[in-house]
């Protein structure tokens, strides 16, 4: 849960800046004048751009998590006639100076001459993110790693063809997180870039389970000797992967597929399913040291790898109309484990800002924003201010929204 209390009369923007500080905010102020003064020298000057201040750019913020909300199809709907326009806040700031706000929005105007990451435009905003989740939660024992549902624009969804659709998900990087099964909250991003179509792009990744590996890895970097368990997909589930982890006293659950998994090392009479017909709930079960290979059989096989839960211990799937299906006990785990998460999607996935820039960094960091603010909603609700106001995520949204545009009061006399 939460490492710190937070006051009864919390504001949505308090629990927003346990992960995106004032000091955050000023960076991005000084960074965007300095890059807009740079494009101005090689470009040619600009008499309608003046520097931005943090007032600004907390309200530039406010107007693009509004989309997150309201889900207009670009940003600058606020401002217009239609169904997406938004008069009480479209006053704030004109349409022309938030576009030219927008021009030259940076979080690091300037490519020092050691870098070479892809993501270095990103970079001190990822890791100051990253600082604000480990101080501000305490995760659970049991996390999961996988890649979030990110909800694209509903109206283009509905609206587009099934060939539109492909194209459009076509990003440049895939967004990997490390996430507390008991709350939602999401601990740790990592973000894979598409640099090129090499072996190492992300066209490979689908099929080269190392590279899911070296995810896996990057995520649990902080991790290890707290007794974790993870629980995996089949891209990432492997025995070198969960023995490497093990030695790190971070504990695994995972799902095997002779497709997606790296099955080096995994006896092969366990990979093929048998020629005799099986019962719904019968299982087999190899071991090396802790670590177990169960085969269970329901409606088809199921693979699953683990070192975390004693293969004679017994649990129960209960589904609605066959009601309860035995199982081992690691195999009752994993489906409640995973329900939650696809629980969290089903939630959460809805609020992502829906701003698509063609910029990645740009994308990547209203998806961080948009975590972010999942995550200090969770810190709300585990809050006592919770009790006093009780907010709904959309209602959260909306007050953050106001805050930062300045039409909410947020000192601590309100």
């Amino acid at each position: 849960g939460p490492t710190r209390k937070m006051p009864l009369n919390a504001s949505a923007m308090d629990f927003f800046q346990l992960f995106v500080p004032d000091n955050v905010l000023k960076n991005m102020v000084v960074q965007t004048n300095m890059y807009a003064k740079k494009y101005q020298e090689r470009f040619g000057s600009d008499d309608a751009w003046i520097d931005v201040t943090l007032t600004e750019m907390k309200a530039f913020l406010g107007y693009m998590i509004s989309t997150s909300i309201h889900h207009c199809e670009s940003v600058l709907s606020i401002w217009s006639s239609g169904f997406y326009s938004n008069k009480s806040i479209a006053l704030i700031m004109t349409q022309s100076r938030f576009e030219k706000i927008l021009k030259y929005f940076h979080i690091v105007a300037f490519r020092s001459s050691q870098t070479t990451h892809g993501l270095y435009k990103i970079q001190p905003f990822l890791d100051s993110l990253q600082n604000g989740f480990d101080s501000a939660f305490r995760p659970s024992q049991t996390q999961v790693l996988h890649e979030p549902l990110i909800d694209e624009d509903p109206v283009f969804i509905a609206t587009c063809t099934e060939r539109e659709l492909r194209k459009r998900k076509k990003r440049k990087f895939s967004l990997w997180v490390r996430q507390c099964s008991s709350t939602g909250f999401i601990c740790q991003i990592y973000v894979h870039l598409k640099e090129g179509s090499g072996a190492d792009g992300l066209d490979a990744l689908k099929n080269k389970p190392q590279l899911h590996s070296m995810v896996a890895k990057s995520l649990c970097q902080n991790a290890s000797g707290k007794n974790f368990i993870i629980f995996t997909g089949p891209s990432i589930t492997s025995l070198n992967l969960f023995e490497e982890f093990e030695k790190q006293e971070i504990y695994c659950c995972g799902l095997l597929s002779a497709r997606k998994s790296d099955c080096t090392g995994l006896p092969p009479s366990m990979l093929n399913n048998p020629e005799t017909p099986q019962s719904r709930g019968q299982y087999r079960i190899k071991m090396k040291g802790n670590m177990s290979l169960i085969c269970w059989y329901n409606k088809g096989h199921f693979r699953f790898l683990t070192n975390a839960y004693s293969p004679v211990q017994q649990g129960v799937i209960i589904k609605r109309k066959s009601g309860e299906i035995p199982c081992p006990l690691a195999v009752e785990a994993f489906a409640a484990h995973l329900s939650y998460i696809c629980k969290y999607d089903d939630k959460y996935s809805k609020y992502f800002i829906s701003h698509k820039p063609n910029k990645t960094w740009q994308q990547v960091f209203w998806f961080a924003i948009s975590i972010a603010i999942n995550n200090a909603y969770i810190l709300y609700k585990m809050s006592e201010a919770y009790h006093v106001t009780r907010y709904s995520r959309a209602q959260f949204g909306e007050r953050l929204v106001k805050e930062l545009l300045g039409l909410e009061d947020t000192s601590p006399s309100h």
